[in-house]
């Protein structure tokens, strides 16, 4: 008999999202992805200034900023007419990178880790084992055998306090966990180490954006930063990036690596059909041709067959949304007059809407821009997947899975790194020759539409403006988490995530841990505690989960 298992709020994300899946024979039958937080950013803008979208539509996650500002500027950008100047586009870039590098690394270990990580168990590692261990893994530097005995007592404390603090209420001791216990403590050393990391790459966004979250000095027509444009502000991010960079390359990656060793199986499972990316970090004002990720469309998984993409081609559906109507329609002319009725799976079950492209749920992030770029014959992802798949012995269709999907981060961070060191060195020119511009003035329109389109580390991400009487007549954001975590659309197709959790082994019903395993892969930002219908007695179990 069929149980169903209800997630409900997930943890370790950004916002509130609901999981429930329906469970046969110990693998997921079907699953149903709920949004239940509405926030109207679309409403709010209506009649705004133009000017003023970016600071608002950033507010939409106090995680993934800067990203919304950057495609809020890029449509009224695109409305107007604009090109920026090469320094605005330089500094656009860099900030969107450093976005990117500080995203990932919270991701893979504050947010993904302890879905493969037995806090626990790791008190029954060896200290020495761990340190030979951890020099095996990673070549960070050396890490002695005193490092984990420190690591170790601090848990232990922890442990026996009763008070896990960030580690609170995780399914320890659980049959699916496979690390032996010096990987789990070289892993929550790691994880430790990694929260000092994200707080100094996060500095990257206040030296040329003023602060982080929230950043102030992106503006339509370029950023406002050029009193920053001298040597010591560029000196210290160049160290603050190189310092990220070497963490990326001689922990993350070595990590992610490690832990992928003792998951092969999940190369199997969580995988997709669909994929798309906008493309990014645009090399000149050729757009999208100079773009480091190219733009592209795969279907059925066939990545040497990359589609251009057709923006006229995207619908956001709403038959199963809390919305009025059922008809699919173009971001431009999108709607957002919500409807609440009940949650009911098979009718309305979700704040969100489900984008379409020509009909088809897209899985947009890290592995479609990979899965995009490696078909496109891109060296630098080629050769860093590779590398990947050499190094575990897994063939190619290992990526289309929660394990290629988190691997993806790992190494689109190095690719996008090592980019970033040459784009300081072409501001850097620009600025010797006596090029400091940084923006391009206009006037605006008494009525246009534009669209802002960026992939940022969840994904293709896109903003729609139209610009009436030079106010905002109407504003439609379509956001990664969208496409991947939405709801049906009109024909019934589930969405990603939904697609991806089908087949999913569960060990344990009141312990769902594989669940989470691939709906954290797609760093979901919408939070978690779990309920547990057993039908065979209609218990609810409840608990929460970190």
């Amino acid at each position: 008999m069929a149980q169903r298992i209800v997630v409900d709020p997930v943890t370790r994300i950004e916002g509130h999202l609901r999981i429930e899946v329906e469970v046969e024979n110990g693998k997921v039958k079907n699953a149903w992805s709920s949004s239940t937080l509405f926030r109207g950013l679309e409403i709010i803008l209506q009649g705004r200034d133009p000017r003023d979208a970016w600071l608002f539509t950033q507010r939409a996650c106090g995680v993934c900023t800067y990203v919304h500002g950057l495609a809020s500027v890029r449509s009224v950008d695109n409305a107007i007419g604009l090109t920026i100047p090469d320094n605005a586009r330089i500094i656009r870039n860099l900030l969107l990178g450093a976005q990117f590098l500080h995203d990932h690394i919270v991701h893979f270990y504050h947010l993904h880790a302890l879905d493969w990580v037995d806090l626990v168990n790791a008190l029954k590692a060896d200290p020495k084992k761990a340190s030979d261990l951890a020099n095996q893994v990673s070549s960070a530097g050396k890490t002695g055998v005193n490092d984990f005995k420190i690591v170790k007592a601090r848990l232990k404390k922890l442990v026996d306090s009763g008070q896990l603090g960030i580690f609170t209420n995780g399914y320890w001791g659980h049959p699916a966990y496979k690390l032996s216990p010096e990987m789990n403590l070289v892993a929550v050393s790691h994880y430790l180490e990694a929260l000092r990391q994200q707080a100094r790459t996060a500095r990257l966004h206040a030296i040329f954006g003023a602060k982080n979250p929230h950043l102030q000095t992106l503006v339509p027509g370029g950023v406002t930063c050029v009193m920053d444009l001298n040597v010591d502000r560029i000196a210290e991010f160049r160290f603050l990036l190189k310092e990220t960079v070497d963490f990326v390359k001689n922990v993350y990656i070595p990590d992610v690596l490690a832990v992928a060793k003792s998951y092969k199986d999940w190369g199997k499972i969580g995988g997709t059909t669909n994929f798309m990316a906008y493309g990014e970090f645009p090399q000149s004002e050729k757009e999208p041709d100079s773009m480091l990720f190219p733009r592209g469309v795969v279907f059925k998984r066939q990545i040497k067959q990359v589609h251009p993409v057709d923006i006229a081609s995207i619908e956001e559906h709403v038959k199963h949304s809390w919305y009025e109507g059922d008809k699919a329609l173009h971001p431009t002319v999108g709607e957002t007059k919500p409807k609440y009725e009940t949650l009911d799976v098979e009718k309305r079950y979700s704040w969100m809407k489900a984008p379409r492209y020509k009909g088809e749920p897209m899985e947009v992030g890290p592995l479609a821009r990979v899965l995009i770029a490696y078909g496109k014959g891109h060296e630098a992802t080629k050769k860093a997947v590779d590398g990947v798949l050499k190094a575990l012995a897994l063939p190619p269709e290992a990526l289309f899975s929660t394990l290629g999907r988190t691997a993806a981060r790992a190494v689109e961070s190095q690719i996008i790194g090592e980019a970033m060191d040459g784009w300081i060195d072409q501001l850097v020119e620009n600025l010797k020759k006596g090029d400091n511009k940084t923006y391009q003035p206009y006037e605006m329109p008494a009525a246009a539409k534009g669209a802002g389109l960026n992939d940022v580390p969840r994904g293709a991400l896109g903003h729609w403006i139209e610009i009436k009487d030079q106010k905002i007549g109407n504003y439609q954001l379509v956001v990664p988490s969208t496409w991947n975590l939405g709801p049906r659309c009109a024909g019934n197709k589930p969405s990603p995530v939904e697609e991806a959790l089908m087949g999913t082994p569960v060990a344990d019903p009141k312990r769902p841990v594989e669940i989470l395993r691939t709906v954290h892969s797609f760093d979901p930002c919408i939070a978690c505690g779990v309920h547990v219908i057993d039908p065979k007695t209609n218990e609810v179990y409840k608990f929460r989960v970190v």
